[in-house]
């Protein structure tokens, strides 16, 4: 889709997933063996508690579990959380783009029980607004540092159609995707999934758009579009492996990118949705909800979604909130 690139303001992040299934039967067998964590908390997190508590934290353990792992099932309370930051996640607050500058903030995170979600909770990324700057408010969150180079990551993710109050008809851009900490970096490289089902830059919607960026210079990039309804759960799959990127959906491959676009230093895992601009047709408070039940990531590794979920299903079994054991491969 022909648009001009817009501008995100960047950050850190990344962070990792996936493993052989025997490795992950034994990792989940270990971080099983605490009892039953605080919600927003991970398994045998003691330094987490004892913040909570005011005492004198610990070290914190060694992470149990296969190297290059990163799982979190957002098990948290809300986006002032301790825990939420102590694993790694960051909500952004500042100013800048893309969409409706200068918007960003932690109230539209939270982590509902309930509905049909994967054990029975997930991070909802809630955006309002009313048609104006001033009472729009888009969300967005992301890993604190880069982690993600080669390897699979997938998240199972539930996109909007329509609002889930006021009128329909907003611009709005679901995203799931990977970039560079820094926006003016040599090595910059960017990974997206953007869901936009009222469409965008002057394509009709539902759409979705999967893009590969070389650097952040406009048009500089490998994309192609899915013109369908994805409204619902999905389980998305971003693989970069042997110079290629592939996306993929639900097990269907989307598209895959070469090696021109392949990224060229560790990326940040992201979730956002953001409003490409505020269109006068629409009037009225709406709010927009997408949510985000799991992440998973495996570093340096091609993971097939089969294994990917299996992998998933055996550390909700285990109790096993949040894992990560990205850097010590």
């Amino acid at each position: 889709m022909s648009r001009p690139r817009p501008a995100r303001h960047l950050r850190r992040t990344v962070l990792g997933l996936a493993a052989p299934l025997a490795l992950l039967a034994a990792a989940t067998t270990a971080c099983s063996s605490d009892a039953a964590p605080a919600p927003g908390g991970a398994k045998g997190d003691k330094a987490t508690a004892a913040a909570q508590q005011g005492g004198t934290t610990p070290a914190a353990p060694t992470p149990a579990g296969p190297p290059g792992v990163l799982f979190d099932s957002f098990r948290y309370t809300g986006a002032e959380d301790p825990s939420l930051a102590a694993h790694g996640w960051e909500v952004r607050t500042d100013g800048g783009g893309p969409g409706v500058k200068d918007t960003w903030t932690k109230s539209g995170v939270s982590f509902p029980n309930g509905g049909d979600a994967q054990g029975g909770q997930a991070m909802q990324l809630r955006l309002t607004t009313d048609g104006t700057p001033k009472n729009t408010k888009q969300v967005e969150i992301g890993r604190s540092e880069g982690e993600f180079l080669n390897g699979t990551v997938a998240a199972r993710v539930w996109f909007s159609d329509k609002p889930t109050s006021g009128k329909d008809g907003d611009h709005i851009n679901e995203c799931f995707y990977t970039i560079s900490p820094s926006h003016t970096s040599a090595k910059y490289s960017e990974l997206d999934y953007e869901y936009m089902p009222n469409g965008g830059w002057g394509s009709a919607g539902p759409r979705l758009d999967t893009t590969s960026w070389r650097s952040s210079t406009p048009g500089d990039r490998d994309t192609t579009g899915t013109k369908k309804s994805l409204a619902g759960w999905h389980t998305m799959m971003i693989t970069a492996d042997n110079k290629a990127v592939t996306y993929s959906m639900d097990g269907k491959v989307l598209f895959t990118s070469d090696s021109r676009s392949y990224p060229k230093e560790k990326l940040s895992i992201r979730f956002s949705a953001w409003l490409i601009d505020l269109p006068s047709t629409v009037t009225g408070p709406r709010t927009w909800d997408m949510k985000v039940n799991w992440l998973y990531y495996q570093a340096d590794k091609n993971v097939p979604q089969a294994e990917v979920e299996k992998a998933v299903a055996g550390l909700y079994a285990a109790g096993t909130p949040y894992l990560n054991t990205v850097g010590k491969s």
